[in-house]
């Protein structure tokens, strides 16, 4: 029987639904409701930020060793109960079992980072330019943080706001995807199971239009000081002018259309091996999923008979089997994937499945994994010949549909990985260095991969894009802890005298008339 779920406020769950209840069915076998969400609304919102600041100020002054040693619990926690928090994933949200399982060691490996970083939130000591006097720089956590994520990795990344901003001494309200709430729930208790005190961690479910108010007026409380968001473009523009007026700067990691570079020296199996997970790893549902892959016309048509091949040939369905894929998250985003197939136009060419749209008894897909009927399974869709002036090109697809473009020269492949103002990530497939730092150089992603996926990163590397990916903000290793800290510095006198910088500082004199001479 499903479970009901609330939000946590102080460490107390919230059993009222001034937002409504939904229930929120398993995307593989839509019979099956994984769980009763109750839904807050704005009030709550701010409710849980005035919890959180509350509860910081006493947060920040526990020494943040002490903190990492709450990080590092949490840790731990999440690896003792690994294996159930990826099976409520993947009956929640479709994920393969494999991915998910990866999705929280993703949770683990950022703990395992932030843990020693409560031990080097560095400072400097600086010279001064006077006599007896000391400069020093301070990290100050920044105060109430509002962490507002989506649900295509319910677990990833929400840790990779939440471990570093509470390590820094915030406290956060976390708002994930309404229809991940079991997910979401199931990693709050780890959270409040880890040592944090009190309100200094918080967890509020509620839909898009209650938690937007929610913030909106969280701000004009005073009651929010870091917004970090991820999710579409269009809600982080919104959100971006929102927290603009209130002279704030959130964090966003926004939309991709990740370009695949193929150029006519790359190892052609090795680029559709990462074109078919780039493209199609977790039904395309990713903000790094593969977008166009861009390959020189001299090797096009090999490579997409090879493309096209894999695709076809590739295992989708039930999610705890061996799939490629499973369902779409929910009837929100398969509904979405289908208007955008009708983007395709007449001079496209589409390859990958035996049909498009719904996987159904009427529209089979060959070699299909349990029954089609039971839940929200799209065929698979390469979509060849696309340009710079198709939507498909220009418009973020979340969904499993990949176009194909051609080019010519370097120069022409790099307006094509550019054009559209996305700038996520990107790769290229190639064997020549020179390729690779020109690549580099020119491409707009804030994240790069040589011979590898689209989707490729680690915990410990800086996450993040430009343009309509997001605003330059970087999350995971340690260029994050610059969104959750904010810079003190502090001059300290001892000399027992007022000594003006810029005015009272000594003067070496030299004779710049002096000149050698030749023996």
């Amino acid at each position: 029987m499903a479970g009901s779920v609330s939000s946590l406020i102080g460490g107390r769950a919230r059993p009222d639904a001034p937002g409504g209840t939904q229930d929120v069915p398993n995307p593989a076998r839509l019979d099956e409701v994984v769980a009763t969400v109750r839904l807050a609304d704005a009030t709550t919102f701010v409710e849980a930020c005035a919890a959180a600041q509350s509860a910081q100020r006493g947060w920040a002054r526990v020494p943040a060793p002490v903190r990492g040693r709450a990080i590092q619990q949490l840790g731990r926690l999440v690896e003792d109960n690994a294996e159930t928090l990826a099976r409520i994933m993947t009956r929640e949200i479709g994920k393969p079992i494999a991915e998910a399982r990866g999705s929280v060691q993703e949770v683990v490996d950022t703990c395992n980072f932030f843990v020693s970083e409560g031990r080097r939130l560095y400072g400097m000591t600086v010279p001064s330019e006077l006599p007896d006097k000391q400069l020093f720089t301070f990290r100050n956590p920044v105060g109430v943080a509002a962490i507002v994520t989506a649900g295509n990795f319910p677990v990833a990344v929400p840790s990779w706001y939440l471990v570093p901003a509470l390590l820094c001494g915030n406290a956060a309200v976390w708002k994930p995807a309404e229809y991940a709430p079991a997910t979401s729930e199931a990693l709050a208790q780890l959270f409040l199971h880890a040592g944090f005190p009190e309100g200094v961690f918080n967890m509020v479910l509620a839909d898009g239009a209650a938690t937007f108010e929610g913030v909106s007026q969280a701000l004009d409380a005073g009651l929010i000081d870091k917004v970090g968001f991820t999710g579409s473009s269009d809600v982080g523009r919104r959100l971006g002018e929102l927290c603009g007026r209130h002279l704030q700067t959130p964090c966003l990691e926004l939309g991709g259309k990740n370009p695949l570079v193929v150029v006519p020296d790359a190892d052609l199996d090795l680029a559709v091996e990462g074109a078919l997970f780039s493209g199609f790893g977790t039904a395309g549902q990713r903000c790094t999923s593969l977008g166009t892959v861009i390959v020189h016309e001299q090797v096009h048509d090999e490579f997409l008979a090879r493309y096209a091949e894999a695709v076809e040939t590739a295992a989708i369905g039930d999610p705890f089997e061996e799939v490629l894929y499973g369902p779409m998250i929910s009837s929100r985003f398969c509904d979405r994937f289908l208007g955008w197939l009708d983007w395709v136009q007449p001079h496209h060419a589409l390859r990958g499945s035996t049909a498009t749209g719904r996987i159904t008894r009427d529209a089979p897909r060959a070699g299909f994994v349990g029954d089609p009927e039971a839940g929200l399974f799209v065929h698979p869709t390469i979509v060849d010949g696309v340009t710079m002036d198709d939507d498909l090109y220009k418009q973020e697809t979340f969904g499993p549909i990949v176009g194909v473009a051609s080019f010519a020269d370097f120069e022409e492949a790099i307006t094509l990985a550019n054009g559209h103002g996305y700038g996520l990530s990107a790769s290229i497939y190639t064997m020549d260095p020179l390729n690779v730092f020109r690549f580099r150089e020119r491409i707009s992603a804030g994240m790069v991969s040589v011979n590898n996926s689209t989707t490729g990163a680690e915990a410990h590397l800086p996450f993040g894009g430009n343009g309509r990916s997001g605003n330059g903000a970087r999350q995971s290793g340690v260029w994050v802890l610059d969104q959750f800290t904010r810079w003190q510095a502090m001059n300290w006198d001892y000399s027992g005298r007022l000594q003006k910088a810029q005015m009272d500082v000594a003067d070496l004199s030299a004779d710049p008339s002096f000149r050698l001479t030749e023996p």
